[in-house]
């Protein structure tokens, strides 16, 4: 067996999920803040998309996911997802998790946009993402192959002479920590806490990207965000949801005089792909004409039961959803990009793996279908965990501290440049995008690196926005108004450190 445990570094659905399933392996959980309190896993509120439905398939819900990326979606990636997606599903029904049924036992499914079918499964309306978490932290914490360790924060990642990763710098209270371990699982989340407008914990500012990248790791795509279109325009930070479940409920969009506008912008309405309808949100904000969502007609009275996360935050801000729309505005929410994987989680670095937002499996191309992020999560934690059972022999004894390069830790950003740096991603890297205002925040990202060296928020910012210039068309939730057409053949961004 391995002299080290596997790391698994970050503490939301994919990280719990692959630390549960490894098991007899010795694992070491790290997490940058107590297990489930900053995990945007937990913040989910429209729950796992899956085929359970009557007249439903992993066929349909695959060409769905195909559709809604644009182009950049791994055809064969999309259905062996779809096809896996129902037992893990059940897998978490045997865990506890409390899933919406109806008196014959059969899952009661959301329709959410851009979805062919209701297949997505939820718990009490729009708790699935913190019952999930309830569960898999409890399980985590009672399972003996699992040691837990919170508050470290990482920074780098440790490599052998080989280039093999053999393990983690973490910063923990004030100081550098190393973690050991045979092989290293990145499940850390995404980037949205880049943008000063977001749905995310501001400690997601894509760190596991900076550290892949530092190694030799493939990253993918990074221009690729997705803003949700209906965050709660309240003045909270991060931003809650008002979850897309509510229009598939029948909820719409109106502007301040009422009227619904999304059938002018698209024909699905208000539900159209999420890109579509943020940026119409944004129009129609701009022209100040405001945006709300209207759901009095089409919950009503039912709100407190059948949404009750989106009730109490209105209700917390002085909004009855029952009598009043709820203003919405766009918020940064997922990032499709990531660090390269194949099938098992696998990055091309030796003992590195990346599970969850922070990588990129194929599965969501330039636009992310709704519900689709919690199912890759469980699907590719099973696999990955099947993975690295089987290779028992990976990484054994490749901690040695003689046989390990120099570790270098990164700098931290300071708080008011993070600041800055939040202000400026949302103004020239949100929803529309040109050459001139990218170029402009190139050069403000790469004045803020210090002569010690560049902070892990910078050089992510920086390569996304590298990726944004270079992507000169218009393609899913990257939108330039200086290259409004999409190209006819669709091409992957790729970014690698030169050899």
């Amino acid at each position: 067996m391995p002299d080290h445990p596997i790391l698994v570094v970050g503490g939301g659905l994919a990280g719990l999920m692959v630390a549960l399933k490894l098991a007899p392996r010795r694992v070491r959980l790290l997490s940058q803040a107590p297990l489930g309190a900053a995990a945007a896993s937990a913040w989910a509120q429209g729950g796992v998309a899956a085929a359970l439905g009557v007249g439903d398939s992993p066929e349909q819900h695959a060409a769905d996911t195909v559709a809604a990326g644009a182009g950049l979606v791994n055809p064969a990636v999309a259905l062996a997802v779809a096809r896996e997606g129902p037992a893990r599903i059940r897998e978490l029904l045997d865990l506890g998790v409390p899933f919406d049924r109806d008196a014959t036992g059969a899952f009661r499914l959301s329709l959410e946009a851009a979805h062919g079918q209701p297949r997505v499964a939820r718990v009490k309306g729009d708790l699935a993402g913190r019952a999930i978490m309830d569960i898999l932290v409890a399980a985590v914490r009672a399972a003996p192959h699992v040691e837990v360790v919170e508050n470290v924060a990482l920074n780098s990642l440790l490599q052998a002479a080989d280039g093999r990763v053999a393990g983690v710098v973490c910063d923990q209270a004030g100081r550098h920590s190393l973690f050991h371990g045979s092989d290293t699982v990145l499940a850390t989340g995404g980037l949205g806490g880049l943008y000063r407008v977001t749905t995310n914990p501001g400690i997601a500012v894509g760190t596991a990207l900076a550290a892949a990248y530092r190694v030799g790791a493939t990253l993918r795509d990074l221009e690729f965000v997705q803003f949700h279109p209906t965050a709660l325009d309240i003045g909270r930070v991060p931003a809650p949801l008002a979850t897309e479940a509510l229009r598939g409920h029948g909820a719409v969009l109106v502007n301040a005089d009422g009227r619904a506008f999304m059938s002018a912008y698209h024909p699905a309405g208000d539900l159209a792909p999420r890109d579509v309808v943020a940026r119409a949100l944004q129009l129609e904000i701009g022209a100040g004409r405001g945006a709300a969502l209207d759901a009095r007609g089409a919950v009503g009275a039912a709100f407190p039961n059948e949404f009750p996360t989106v009730f109490a935050a209105c209700m917390e801000a002085g909004i009855d959803p029952r009598l009043r729309p709820i203003p919405v505005a766009p918020a940064a929410h997922y990032h499709m990009g990531g660090i390269v994987t194949d099938a098992a989680g696998r990055t091309d670095v030796p003992g590195l793996w990346a599970l969850g937002e922070c990588a990129s499996t194929g599965l969501h191309g330039a636009n992310r279908l709704a519900s689709n992020s919690l199912l890759e999560a469980v699907v590719f934690a099973h696999r990955a965990a099947l993975a690295l059972c089987a290779d028992t022999d990976a990484g054994s004894g490749m901690a040695a501290s003689q046989r390990l390069r120099a570790a270098t830790p990164v700098p931290l950003l300071d708080a008011s440049t993070l600041a800055m740096l939040r202000g400026a991603m949302g103004e020239d890297a949100s929803l529309v995008r040109n050459a001139v205002g990218l170029q402009e925040l190139l050069s403000r990202v790469q004045s803020w690196v210090t002569p010690l060296g560049e902070p892990n928020p910078l050089l992510v910012a920086r390569l996304l926005v590298s990726a944004a210039l270079a992507r000169q068309e218009s393609r899913g939730s990257h939108f330039r108004e200086d290259f409004p057409l999409t190209q006819v053949v669709a091409c992957s961004t790729l970014q690698r450190l030169p050899h």
